[in-house]
């Protein structure tokens, strides 16, 4: 997808994925990671997500990669921090605290600049890609991660051809297509959610439900 497709979103305020509190799914499965205090976690396609303050209040080490330099600057000025910013190859840094954001396209990422990950947090980057961009994604995130770390993955799944994306219909057969040569793949839940997204109803979908997957690197 065109990167300026979602500058544009965040120009316009157009950020209705945006939740203002941590996502329940979130809230729900995290444990099962069973991560020791201070792991250090990879938070891709973040925007300003109200996750990154939880999980670092949670004890953890957060890393978070955003396209959007206004989605990175009001995630530190809502939380009342002052970031010191710096380079990072193709990124720019800004970090507080337990919180580093790098600015920039994920796609330009590798070791040496995410340094070690101990686990990932993908709540809104593969459904936010549209097909031709989701086996690249796989691959960068395998290439990123050793073996044993663990993903907590939460997608969507839908009619597709009632809806044009983003967020993309991301089933189980696509998501086994996707990471079974390098993951395991453990379902953690499923759940009928349109009743409880009545903006996916008005914009045609007929059904909607909500998966949480646990991946660990082969």
């Amino acid at each position: 997808m065109d990167p300026q497709f979602w500058h544009q979103r965040w120009q316009r305020k157009e950020i209705g994925f945006h939740l203002e509190h941590p996502n329940p799914r979130l809230l729900q499965h995290w444990r099962a990671l069973r991560l020791a205090a201070g792991a250090r976690v990879l938070v891709p396609l973040c925007g300003k997500s109200e996750d990154l303050a939880w999980l670092a209040q949670e004890g953890y080490r957060v890393l978070g990669v955003e396209l959007s330099p206004i989605a990175v600057a009001e995630f530190f000025a809502e939380h009342g921090l002052q970031p010191q910013r710096q380079c990072r190859g193709p990124f720019e840094s800004l970090a507080a605290g337990d919180i580093e954001l790098l600015c920039g396209d994920f796609f330009a990422l590798d070791r040496e600049i995410t340094g070690p990950v101990d686990a990932v947090y993908d709540r809104a980057a593969l459904v936010a890609l549209p097909p031709p961009l989701r086996e690249r994604y796989a691959q960068l995130l395998a290439a990123l991660l050793s073996p044993g770390t663990e993903l907590l993955l939460v997608t969507f799944d839908y009619p597709q051809a009632q809806m044009q994306g983003p967020p993309f219909a991301v089933g189980l057969e696509q998501v086994r297509e996707l990471y079974a040569e390098r993951f395991s793949i453990d379902q953690l839940a499923g759940e009928d959610i349109l009743d409880a997204e009545p903006r996916f109803r008005e914009r045609g979908l007929t059904e909607l439900r909500e998966y949480v997957y646990l991946l660990r690197r082969l």
